[in-house]
């Protein structure tokens, strides 16, 4: 698996040098031969977890890149947006906004509803929980089809605010930027207009 690339200067032909720390994150992630369902090859992010330092790595990562980018609130998908989400809001001095499934948040929400491949699915968040222009972005642990990520946008965008880009920790290869003109934002995969941030590529 190819890792995500991260700008330095001397680069030949545009290339970027890769981010030591990628390819420990990589490693660690197990991947399950037909989970949930045959044909899957699902990348399962618990064993990264059982590595405090490759972990405390990848949300570094995301820190470093938005640290300076004045975002307000970072919103975090049910369920393995939460883990990822929360230390990346507590360090860059953000709020965290959970978007949860139907029925899980307790008081008025706003719903976004969203096609699978089998079936509709739906996102909710709390009325309130964004305010009018406030600059956010979206985390998830892994984008395939990125459905998902475009209902959080949309739902997001409802209530005002500003959805500046999406990060994902892993993500199928066209996700994944190759260049410096793509790491600079020319070239990103983007769902709804927002550039799609991913750290590794999907193993197989």
């Amino acid at each position: 698996m190819r890792e995500k690339m991260l700008e330095e200067e001397g680069g030949e032909n545009g290339a970027v040098a890769v981010d030591p720390r990628l390819k420990a994150i990589s490693e660690s992630i197990r991947v399950v031969p037909h989970f949930p369902k045959p044909g899957i090859m699902f990348n399962d992010i618990t064993t990264l977890l059982l590595h405090p330092g490759v972990f405390k790595d990848a949300v570094d990562i995301f820190v470093d890149r938005y640290r300076h980018m004045t975002i307000s609130a970072v919103a975090g998908i049910e369920a393995r947006g939460f883990i990822f989400g929360p230390a990346i809001a507590l360090a860059i001095g953000a709020k965290f906004i959970p978007l949860r499934k139907p029925k899980k948040l307790p008081g008025e929400v706003i719903s976004e509803k969203y096609v699978l491949e089998y079936g509709t699915d739906c996102l909710e968040m709390h009325v309130g929980a964004v305010q009018p222009e406030e600059r956010v972005i979206v985390i998830d642990d892994l984008v395939a089809t990125g459905g998902t990520l475009c209902a959080a946008i949309r739902l997001l965008e409802r209530a005002g605010a500003e959805v500046v880009e999406c990060a994902c920790l892993i993500g199928l290869p066209k996700f994944k930027p190759l260049t410096k003109a793509d790491y600079a934002g020319h070239g990103y995969c983007r769902l709804n207009g927002k550039p799609v941030y991913v750290l590794v590529e999907s193993r197989q």
